[in-house]
C-alpha cells in the first residue's frame, strides 16, 4: 500500500469528464484503431492539461498513424508529469518514452519486464514488449509476448500486431486465422486490412488485393497508406510508371489530410526504389522533396539519405547520417542498423566494398527487424547491402548466401524492391562463380516475373544484356 499510494489529485486525473472522454478513447482505440480514438483523447487534455496518461496515449496513436513529430511532443509531455502518476501508469509513460522517443529499446524491454513483475495482468505490457521484439527482427519472442496480450482478446492493434509477426514467420495460415478472429469480434483497423493485402500479395490474388485497396479509399490514414503499398506492387513486376503514380496519390493523399509526415514516408520511400532501379536523377528529387514535406522525421530522413547514397550522391548521404546521428544518439535502430547501412552504401559507391561490409556487422543482430515505422513490413536493406558489396568485391558465394536470405523472408519483405532485385543479385552472384545454369535460372526468374514491365527501366536493360550474354 505505501509503495503505490498515490494521492488523488496524482492518480490519473481529477476530472471527471476527461475521465470520461479518456474512457471513450481507450474503447475507441480498441475497436476501431488510431484515427477514431484521438478526439477523445485531445479532449481528455483540454479538459485536464496534467492528464499525463492521455497525453501517452495520444503519442502512441499518433506513432501508429506515421506521424512521430507529432506523437513525440504528447510523449514528452507524458513523461515529464510522470511524477503525477500511479506506479503503474508511470511504467506505461516511461516505457513508451524510452521505446518511442529515444529510441532505446533495451530500456523500454527492462521497463516493460519490471511492469509485467509488478502487474502480471497488465495485458497492454506484453502486447507493447511483443511490439519491440518485432522492431528488432525477434518474431518468435514477439508471438508469444503478444498472444499473452490477447489473453484479454479487446484490442484491434495486437491482433494486427500478432498477424504481421505471422506474416513475418512465413505462417500464412495462422495470419489469416488472427485477422478473421479479429474481425468475427466486430474489431477493425487499417493494419488488419494492411495484412489481409499483404496475404493477397503473397497468394497472387489480385480481387482479393483490390477488396483492401477499395476498403482504404476515402478513409484518413487508410487511403495514402494503402497506395504507397499498391505503388510498390505494381514495382515489384516491373510497371515503375504506375507505381510513380501510385506514389504520388499516396503524398496527395496525406497532404489534403495534413499528414505530412506520412506524405514524406511515401515520398522517401519512392526514392529508394527509384535508386534501385537505376533512375538515379528521380531518387535525388523525390529524396530532396520528402525532408522538405517533414524536415524533423526520423524514418524519412534515414530513407532519404540510404536513397542518396544509393544513387550515388554521398555528400547528401552522409549529410543526413551526420544529422541523425546527432539527433538520435540513443536510438538503437538508427546507431546499430540505420547509420551503418547508409555508411556502408556511400562506400560502396566510391567503389570501396571490402570497407563497405566492414560497416555492418553491428546491424546484423537487428537486420531482420521492422526497421522503419512507415511501413509494416522491411525491405531488408542491411542485407542488401552487404550482398551488393560482396558481389562488388567478386566474392560470389557471400553475395549469394545473402540474396537467398533475402528471398527467405519474404514474410519480412512483402513487395518491396529488394526482393524483386535479390533475384537479378543470385543470378549475378552465380556469374560471379563461373555457375552458368543457375544463373540462367535466377536471371529467368527475374524476368519472368517482369515480363510486361516497363522497357526504360535502367536495371531491368541491364539483366536482359546480361542474360543475353549467357545464351
Amino acid at each position: 500500500m505505501q509503495k503505490y499510494d498515490v494521492s488523488l489529485e496524482q492518480a490519473t486525473t481529477s476530472s471527471l469528464e476527461a475521465l470520461h472522454a479518456f474512457t471513450l478513447g481507450a474503447k475507441t482505440a480498441h475497436e476501431k484503431g488510431d484515427v477514431e480514438a484521438i478526439p477523445f483523447y485531445k479532449r481528455a487534455v483540454e479538459l485536464d492539461p496534467n492528464f499525463a496518461l492521455a497525453y501517452d496515449d495520444l503519442g502512441v496513436d499518433y506513432y501508429n498513424l506515421y506521424q512521430p513529430g507529432q506523437g513525440t511532443e504528447y510523449l514528452k509531455r507524458a513523461f515529464d508529469l510522470r511524477d503525477r502518476v500511479t506506479e503503474r501508469e508511470k511504467f506505461t509513460i516511461t516505457a513508451d518514452y524510452y521505446g518511442l522517443v529515444t529510441g532505446e529499446l533495451e530500456k523500454a524491454n527492462q521497463t516493460y519486464e519490471l511492469w509485467i513483475e509488478d502487474y502480471p495482468r497488465a495485458y497492454g505490457a506484453y502486447g507493447n514488449l511483443g511490439s519491440t521484439y518485432m522492431i528488432l527482427g525477434q518474431y518468435e519472442e514477439a508471438a508469444n509476448e503478444t498472444r499473452k496480450a490477447l489473453r484479454e482478446p479487446t484490442d484491434v492493434a495486437e491482433y494486427a500486431n500478432l498477424g504481421e509477426i505471422y506474416l513475418a514467420l512465413n505462417r500464412l495460415d495462422d495470419a489469416k486465422k488472427t485477422s478473421d478472429e479479429a474481425r468475427s469480434r466486430g474489431l477493425e483497423d487499417i493494419p488488419l486490412r494492411v495484412n489481409l493485402y499483404a496475404l493477397a500479395f503473397f497468394q497472387g490474388n489480385a480481387t482479393a488485393m483490390k477488396q483492401q485497396a477499395d476498403w482504404a479509399m476515402g478513409k484518413p490514414g487508410a487511403e495514402d497508406q494503402m497506395l504507397s503499398l499498391e505503388s510498390d506492387t505494381e514495382a515489384w513486376s516491373g510497371k515503375l510508371s504506375k507505381a510513380q503514380a501510385l506514389s504520388r496519390q499516396a503524398i496527395e493523399s496525406a497532404r489534403r489530410n495534413d499528414e505530412k509526415e506520412p506524405a514524406a514516408l511515401w515520398q522517401a520511400n519512392a526514392a529508394v526504389r527509384e535508386a534501385l532501379f537505376g533512375n538515379a536523377d528521380s531518387a535525388r528529387q523525390d529524396a530532396a522533396a520528402a525532408m522538405a514535406l517533414a524536415p524533423g522525421s526520423r524514418d524519412a530522413e534515414a530513407q532519404a539519405a540510404l536513397a542518396y547514397a544509393l544513387a550515388g550522391d554521398a555528400t547528401h548521404a552522409q549529410s543526413h547520417a551526420d544529422d541523425l546521428n546527432k539527433r538520435f544518439p540513443q536510438d538503437t535502430v538508427v546507431q546499430t542498423v540505420w547509420l551503418p547501412t547508409i555508411r556502408a552504401q556511400v562506400e560502396s559507391a566510391k567503389g570501396n566494398p571490402s570497407q563497405s561490409t566492414k560497416l555492418l556487422p553491428t546491424a546484423m543482430p537487428y537486420e531482420l527487424g521492422m526497421l522503419s515505422g512507415s511501413a509494416p513490413n522491411s525491405c531488408l536493406y542491411p542485407l542488401y547491402v552487404r550482398a551488393t558489396a560482396h558481389l562488388n568485391a567478386g566474392q560470389g558465394q557471400l553475395a549469394a548466401a545473402e540474396f537467398q536470405k533475402i528471398l527467405d523472408h519474404r514474410g519480412v519483405l512483402w513487395n518491396c524492391a529488394t526482393g524483386a532485385l535479390a533475384h537479378l543479385g543470385l543470378a549475378r552472384a552465380y556469374v560471379s562463380q563461373g555457375d552458368t545454369v543457375k544463373a540462367k535460372a535466377a536471371y529467368q526468374d527475374f524476368l519472368g516475373l517482369r515480363k510486361d514491365a516497363d522497357p526504360d527501366i535502367p536495371i531491368l536493360k541491364e539483366a536482359k544484356a546480361e542474360y543475353a550474354r549467357l545464351q
